[in-house]
């Protein structure tokens, strides 16, 4: 994927240099609750998960996430992207963000860029995305974007299920 802008954000590729971020980010209580620990503990395990899944699935598969930054500071704030799972036939975008950016509009300004490039610069027709049953302000974001719910994907001991959103571009 290509660095993506809009009229207050900045898309662009992680790199190695983005570790601190990363170990924040991955770490907060929200993203390890809702999309789940990536055992990420320190600053060389952050660089590894960039390397080994992050930048190795956008050689492999052409798609990442990409670190959401402002354009007012180039301060990151989040994460925002296309990914290809083995176990989805379509491409899954997904994101996360720092507390401090909820509430500002900045993830559906991203994630509408992100569905924009997929649909004008690489021809992708649909989407999916895929959310905790529990995860309000993620299963509120895809309606605004206008994903539909289509499926429980999976069900877990505690009552909580995954379930799947697709959206026709």
């Amino acid at each position: 994927m290509r660095t993506l802008y809009t009229e207050r954000l900045i898309l662009r590729l992680v790199s190695v240099e983005d570790a601190p971020f990363i170990l924040e980010l991955y770490n907060q209580p929200d993203f390890y609750r809702f999309v789940g620990d990536k055992q990420i503990r320190s600053l060389e395990e952050a660089e590894r998960y960039i390397q080994d899944n992050m930048l190795r699935m956008q050689e492999r598969k052409g798609v990442s996430l990409l670190v959401v930054e402002t354009k007012a500071n180039n301060q990151p704030i989040g994460i925002c992207g296309l990914v290809k799972r083995d176990t989805l036939t379509a491409f899954d975008i997904g994101y996360g963000y720092l507390p401090a950016a909820y509430g500002k509009g900045y993830a559906i300004e991203a994630a509408q860029a992100v569905m924009r490039h997929a649909r004008d610069g690489m021809q992708i027709e649909n989407l999916v995305a895929i959310t905790n049953n529990d995860n309000h302000r993620s299963i509120s974001l895809l309606g605004k974007l206008g994903f539909q719910f289509e499926r429980v994907e999976q069900t877990y001991d505690n009552g909580r299920t995954l379930q799947l959103y697709t959206m026709a571009l």
